[in-house]
């Protein structure tokens, strides 16, 4: 059976930072169904693959395509297809988690009051719905921010160590999550220092140590 189609594709991409090039020559495609951790050493610039794939950095040299057009021309497009969550957990800490779901939601898809409920009962965080962020702790800020992966988005998921802060019961639910979104034709790239023990059929690895200049 043939591959589909990528959404992303990856040629020749290289990143250069503070005048120090990371990586070079570097080539992927991110096809439904695909898991795609990035791993390598510190500063081997994983942080910034993901940014580049998210069209928040320019490659130094290369080219990123969405559906097989250049990503440069294509940021609202990219938007619509495309669901980044950092490594800061990016909560508004004055802010509820309900009201900072309601406002991270209103940027591309807007969700009703239910949804946002129920999006937070399944990060655990049934009774916290409405206390301001700043009175919780960094796992449940973190839980604030995956609830986006309950409510509806979109097929590309892209998460910077998204198992930071959680506690072993988290780390389970979230590795199980990701798995179903791949196995339910999704797409998942991310880094992670977590050792995954759920992986779906299309998990591969690129270690940017072998890309290093």
């Amino acid at each position: 059976m043939s591959r589909p189609l990528p959404l992303l594709q990856a040629t020749a991409l290289a990143c250069e930072r503070d005048w120090r090039m990371l990586f070079e020559n570097l080539e992927l495609q991110i096809v439904p169904g695909d898991m795609l951790q990035i791993s390598g050493p510190n500063g081997s610039g994983k942080t910034s693959l993901l940014r580049l794939l998210c069209g928040l950095m320019q490659p130094s040299a290369g080219e990123i395509l969405l559906n097989g057009r250049p990503l440069i021309e294509q940021r609202a497009e990219l938007a619509r297809q495309l669901l980044w969550i950092g490594h800061a957990a990016g909560i508004k800490e004055l802010l509820t988690p309900t009201e900072n779901l309601t406002w991270l939601c209103a940027l591309h898809r807007p969700a009703d009051g239910t949804a946002i409920a129920q999006a937070l009962e399944a990060v655990g965080l049934r009774g916290f719905e409405d206390l301001p962020c700043h009175t919780l702790s960094a796992g449940q800020h973190r839980r604030v921010a995956l609830a986006r992966l309950y409510l509806d988005s979109p097929a590309l998921w892209i998460l910077d160590e998204p198992f930071t802060a959680l506690d072993k019961q988290g780390v389970a639910q979230l590795e199980a999550h990701l798995a179903e979104h791949c196995e339910q034709g999704g797409m998942v790239v991310l880094t992670t220092h977590h050792t995954l023990t759920r992986m779906p059929t299309g998990y591969r690895d690129i270690d940017l140590g072998q890309w290093a200049v």
